[in-house]
């Protein structure tokens, strides 16, 4: 009785949180899901003044933002108490904190209606605005931009420098089968190999490794379990420490808003986590409903 309740609720949060006028049945669900994953540990976590709440999650969960869970009681989402990042396990390799890493990126981004295929992408008028925005917060920048943002031209960036961030802000899709996970560069879909070999070709060793990819207006694919793993997946296998990304595609103006709040917050010092938190805090103050600051999902390494 108790695993059918919580099936029902976890696929009714899901279904809610990408409907842009189901806010009060968001916080109803996950309120619920609150009260069975979070309440009993609460006094405990508030006792040993925990910051920060990593996450190793199962079956459907693992496409659920825990950000979004809802504590009636305080009238709080969890992402206004905690931190939060998700691991496909607890075993962790050289945690180095991001403070003592130059903050260098490389962003990439297609913001016109491209037509790959058969496959028609709308335009992302706000990709050039977001790209500017890091360029502004992070003075150590390269960017691809439209025809610029090729895959040989991603190559060639990422041989030439050491990047600890690199940003891409185009259409992609996320999914457990690789044929149906991929990037959107300005000629092709990089698939989950040739994303893969890029990284892998730069030569760079684990001490080099790119500390954080974000991919924004990426999607994770709707109802597939096992996509959020499929992120940390090509995460490790590109040697990347960490990866920033979405569950579901997100408005891109909110998308650019978001990015703002986090770079500015990185360069503070404070972890990934951390800026992950109080970007989607700057957003939900300024933007109630979850469908817009809840999506985003910090997976590997949170220092």
């Amino acid at each position: 009785m108790y695993c059918t309740q919580a099936r029902t609720a976890i696929a009714d949060l899901g279904e809610y949180l990408r409907d842009i006028t189901r806010t009060s049945q968001v916080k109803k669900q996950s309120q619920q899901l609150y009260d069975w994953l979070i309440r009993p540990a609460e006094a405990g976590l508030v006792k040993s003044g925990i910051k920060t709440l990593v996450f190793v999650l199962d079956g459907s969960l693992r496409n659920i933002p825990m950000a979004v869970l809802y504590d009636k009681k305080q009238q709080k989402y969890l992402v206004e108490k905690y931190a939060i990042a998700l691991t496909p396990g607890l075993q962790l390799t050289d945690p180095k904190p991001f403070q003592q890493v130059q903050l260098n990126v490389l962003t990439g981004g297609v913001s016109e209606k491209r037509q790959i295929g058969d496959i028609e992408f709308p335009p992302l008028k706000n990709v050039a605005l977001e790209l500017k925005v890091i360029q502004s917060q992070v003075s150590k920048t390269k960017q691809l931009f439209n025809q610029t943002f090729t895959e040989t031209n991603l190559q060639n960036q990422i041989k030439k420098v050491p990047f600890s961030v690199v940003h891409l802000a185009t259409h992609g899709k996320f999914s457990s089968n690789p044929e149906e996970t991929f990037i959107l560069a300005w000629d092709r879909l990089l698939k989950v190999k040739d994303f893969v070999n890029l990284f892998r070709q730069s030569g760079s060793s684990q001490s080099n490794a790119i500390e954080l990819l974000v991919l924004s207006a990426c999607q994770t694919a709707t109802g597939d379990k096992r996509a959020a793993l499929g992120l940390a997946g090509v995460a490790v296998r590109a040697g990347a420490r960490s990866i920033l990304a979405t569950l579901w595609s997100v408005d891109d103006e909110f998308s650019s808003k978001f990015m703002s709040y986090f770079y500015r917050e990185l360069k503070t010092g404070v972890t990934k986590a951390q800026a992950v938190q109080h970007a989607q805090i700057a957003v939900l103050n300024n933007e109630k409903r979850p469908y817009f600051w809840a999506p985003y999902v910090l997976v590997g390494n949170w220092l």
